[in-house]
């Protein structure tokens, strides 16, 4: 499963002030083996005596630091505050376990993500006990909210207006084609999201990812009617059809209530 940063910059794009030590940390991020200065001057499309200062300013800050070879890697204190952040949400601890237990269910990935803008972010994440093939989807990942099964029923939740609020919101966020299965207008997600609030769930056949399918129902741990978040099933289509999913979706939505409510 292919995520995205909601920060990555297109080379041609120039990068001033705050943008620019926000693409370096991100760049950073990309890097847990760490990057050299000339390549990070490369992938932010900035002179290198300026990703110098850049990167000066996030070590004095302890978000940044350097390895025995020299290479730049995400520095302790930014990881000390992320995963202090993580930690003090509680949503993604009180979905846990229904997690495992779907990942166990099917022999497949469950995901836990929420809404932010354009994009979802994962927020807990469940691999299969044994024997398949894992995604490689990682806590914190970004995909685009239009092809996704999480994205498209929390948008659903999000966008409950005609056509003009789907375009509305289309006009802020590009509809990019991931796959040939991607939604990439407005009319055909509004008819879309139309029929996820009818059904009560969503789907993704393929159109993130070639070969990849998942089903998605939405999870209610702060308000009995706007979701929280989103809770799916991911699977290779060959392994796990979606109609094998689309059929026992009650279980799964039933799966997640004991979770949260339990």
């Amino acid at each position: 499963m292919d995520t995205t940063s909601p920060v990555r910059q297109n080379p041609a794009d120039r990068l001033v002030g705050a943008d620019r030590v926000l693409a370096i940390l991100a760049e950073l991020a990309r890097h847990p083996e760490g990057i050299g200065l000339d390549e990070m001057a490369r992938a932010v499309a900035s002179p290198k005596p300026t990703v110098h200062r850049a990167l000066a300013s996030l070590r004095r800050a302890g978000f940044a630091g350097q390895d025995g070879r020299g290479r730049y890697v995400l520095g302790e204190e930014f990881l000390r505050l992320a995963f202090a952040h993580h930690e003090a949400r509680p949503d993604h601890v009180r979905i846990h376990p229904a997690l495992r237990a779907l990942a166990a269910r099917y022999g497949e990935t469950a995901h836990y993500a929420v809404l932010d803008g354009g994009t979802v972010v994962y927020r807990s994440k469940a691999d299969p006990p044994s024997g398949a093939v894992r995604l490689t989807s990682t806590v914190g990942g970004r995909n685009p909210a239009h092809c996704t099964g999480v994205g498209k029923l929390l948008l659903s939740y999000a966008l409950p207006g005609d056509l003009a609020t789907v375009r509305a919101w289309a006009g802020l966020w590009e509809l990019r084609r991931r796959t040939p299965s991607t939604l990439t207008s407005a009319e055909a997600l509004h008819e879309e999201l139309c029929s996820i609030r009818e059904r009560g769930y969503a789907t993704d056949d393929q159109e993130n990812e070639p070969g990849i399918v998942c089903v998605a129902v939405p999870v209610f741990l702060t308000s009995p009617t706007v979701p929280s978040g989103a809770v799916s099933v991911s699977a290779p289509a060959y392994r796990t059809p979606l109609a094998r999913l689309v059929e026992d979706v009650a279980v799964m939505g039933e799966l997640v209530v004991r979770a949260y409510e339990g």
